[in-house]
């Protein structure tokens, strides 16, 4: 298993993933979005899983702070150069992912391995 978590220390969500998985005993790599977001590959192969629009929070700070709202604007883009932008927490194990707090999928990750 390969778990990567993408958030931040702020977000309850996140949180819950971390402690989700070091309560199991599963080591995982924790990608803060305030230092580092997704590489384009990543953002690719979560946004065939998903939908760009499904990543984007649309109810959160960083959104309003830019105004998107009132803008046209690349969601693509602006996540790439915004990772703050993103819902969180998002949780990729090789080709699998979710968006946001998902411990039933996290478990069927460990049944199958």
């Amino acid at each position: 298993m390969n778990i990567q978590i993408f958030g931040t220390n702020k977000c309850q969500g996140t949180k819950a993933a971390q402690r989700f998985f070091k309560e199991r005993g599963i080591k995982f790599q924790y990608v803060d979005l305030n230092v580092k977001g997704l590489s384009k590959g990543e953002l690719q192969s979560v946004k065939a899983l998903f939908g760009i629009e499904n990543l984007i929070d649309t109810e959160g700070k960083e959104y309003a702070k830019r105004n998107l709202k009132y803008l046209t604007h690349d969601i693509e883009e602006e996540l790439l150069n915004y990772p703050l932008l993103f819902k969180t927490p998002i949780v990729r194990n090789g080709s699998k992912a979710t968006v946001g707090n998902e411990p039933d999928a996290w478990k069927e990750w460990l049944k199958t391995g």
